[in-house]
């Protein structure tokens, strides 16, 4: 599996690289897109264990001088006392403009990475190297980067594309179960929003919710088709005037699920998940979407090994409440992304109150 993959942009495209391996190839890769020689890598202790090592090889073999900044795993430390950590080591190495911030990590490390080289000198050049699923199929690409205050998610933050996203397979086998499910629920929702084909390939898989029982050509087949789905709708619409908010799919109350439960309970996937059964069945009770489909969607859902019922004990105004804190909230209305049909959906606002409550109420 080699693949490259373009995000076309007005300003700067860049190409996310697909290839078992290729962590190997970060400095080569760089090299070519005629980055200044500073680096300042981010990751967490973890993942630095395992690929740190090889990743700064491979930058110091193609020339590059790399310093690193390691921060605390969990999305319960992406905060701006975080982006302070990296702010710490960019001024102490002397990052200047030409210099690269790049991001070894998951999402978590990834969003916060890419933040502090949107802000550091006004923006440095920040390269992507995901190593869980989540990041490889979705939040590595796109330049959404961004930190969560302590009332929502990812309410601080800046668009700042990558020059490069690095993805490498291999380094998958490492990820926990737990993570690699999260990711599958940003997969299923490129197959409820964009792609009926790899919704069809996922329910023929006996398997989706761990690496080594599903076959490596659907392995290959999510990731290709996942960033394909991602580069094509923010190639069309970069800041969110319009179709990329159809990538929030499940996000609404997934992120206010996340929010509630101080980031502990969940993870990002799992919210998702719980999410998209939520916008599903909401789908269902406006009339827009059949029953039949939603519980398709549920039946992966659940063959993801991903929750579709809401933590106990959460208190559904809590949740009602924390929708209006959503940043997709326009003239103090919450906007949805609800499915029609496998593979296409739309974005309202009109959606009561009372739906919610009562699709919440019953899970």
């Amino acid at each position: 599996m080699t693949s490259v993959i373009s995000v076309n942009l007005p300003q700067q495209s860049y190409d996310i690289a697909i290839a078992p391996g290729s962590l190997e190839q970060l400095g080569e890769k760089m090299s070519s897109l005629k980055l200044g020689k500073k680096v300042l890598l981010v990751s967490n202790p973890t993942i630095f264990k395992h690929y740190g090592e090889k990743a700064i090889a491979s930058l110091q073999n193609a020339g590059f001088t790399v310093s690193t900044c390691i921060l605390p795993p969990g999305e319960r430390y992406k905060n701006l006392n975080s982006i302070q950590k990296i702010y710490d080591a960019a001024l102490e190495n002397r990052l200047e403009r030409s210099a690269t911030i790049v991001a070894l990590g998951g999402g978590v490390i990834g969003d916060m990475a890419g933040f502090a080289a949107a802000t550091w000198l006004r923006g440095i050049h920040v390269v992507q190297v995901p190593t869980t699923l989540l990041a490889m199929v979705d939040s590595a690409i796109g330049g959404k980067t961004g930190v969560n205050h302590p009332q929502g998610k990812n309410l601080i933050g800046a668009f700042h594309q990558p020059r490069l996203v690095l993805i490498d397979p291999t380094v998958l086998k490492t990820l926990p179960v737990r993570e690699f499910r999260a990711g599958m629920a940003e997969v299923i929702k490129y197959g409820v929003i964009w792609d009926a084909e790899l919704f069809a390939q996922m329910e023929a898989s006996k398997h989706l919710n761990q690496l080594r029982y599903i076959k490596p050509e659907l392995i290959e087949s999510i990731l290709i088709k996942s960033c394909q789905a991602k580069a094509d709708v923010v190639s069309k619409d970069e800041k969110e005037a319009g179709l990329r908010a159809i990538l929030n799919y499940g996000h609404t109350i997934g992120h206010a699920v996340e929010s509630l439960t101080g980031y502990r309970v969940v993870n990002h996937g799992e919210a998702v998940g719980i999410g998209m059964v939520a916008a599903g069945q909401i789908a269902v009770e406006l009339g827009m979407w059949q029953t039949a489909e939603t519980e398709r969607q549920n039946a992966l859902i659940q063959k993801a090994g991903l929750p579709t019922q809401l933590p106990s004990g959460l208190d559904i105004e809590g949740i009602i409440d924390a929708l209006q804190l959503d940043k997709k909230v326009k003239a103090g209305k919450v906007r949805f992304v609800l499915p029609t049909q496998i593979g296409v959906v739309t974005v309202t606002d009109e959606v009561p109150a009372d739906i919610i409550r009562q699709v919440l109420q019953k899970m």
